[in-house]
């Protein structure tokens, strides 16, 4: 991945955390903040990167939609996130996407030749996007190397992705416990 290129943003967030840290929950509370409220339409862009494989993950897909209410129009996208943006986001009032864990994984599982491109269209789509955008995504570096290849490909493949999108946010926050600590810009 190329890390040499200038980032310019238009006010994105980063925010990082291990399983159940609550980095979600607290991207959308974040992002709430950011919605009009001069209309009664959806006003903010939800992109979900999980794929639905099962009857327990479409009940939680369908809790988190009725938890984010009317106000929220969701897309579902697993690879082509930065067309996915450009397509849609300009609509609304922010946007966001959870999680690059998942599109990590799905690109890894899917089209790994393609991962370099993929990254390189959605950073070009947040560099162009007007809205602010809120991006949600697990540490993994954290914990032990793991064992296998295809566990430390995934675990490097995603460092390297959330290294990639930390640089180009003008905002990161860190979440352990459900406690956010901004690691890099301002809490708002």
């Amino acid at each position: 991945m190329d890390e040499t290129r200038p980032q310019k943003t238009q006010g994105h967030t980063l925010v990082l955390g291990g399983a159940r840290s609550g980095k979600s929950a607290y991207a959308l509370k974040l992002a709430q903040r950011e919605i009009k409220k001069d209309r009664d339409e959806p006003r903010a862009l939800f992109i979900a990167t999980a794929t639905v494989m099962d009857k327990e993950m479409q009940e939680r897909v369908d809790a988190h939609r009725r938890e984010r209410g009317h106000m929220w129009h969701s897309v579902e996208e697993g690879i082509n996130l930065g067309q996915c943006l450009s397509r849609h986001a300009h609509r609304f009032d922010v946007t966001v996407i959870d999680c690059l864990t998942m599109w990590a994984s799905n690109m890894l599982y899917r089209c790994p030749e393609k991962i370099q491109e993929l990254v390189e269209d959605l950073e070009n789509a947040l560099t162009n996007c007007k809205c602010p955008v809120f991006l949600v995504s697990g540490e993994v570096g954290l914990g032990i190397v793991p064992e296998n290849k295809v566990a430390r490909r995934f675990r490097d493949t995603l460092g390297l992705i959330n290294q990639r999108f930390a640089r180009l946010a003008t905002r990161v926050i860190f979440m352990a416990a459900g406690i956010p600590m901004v690691i890099k810009g301002q809490d708002s």
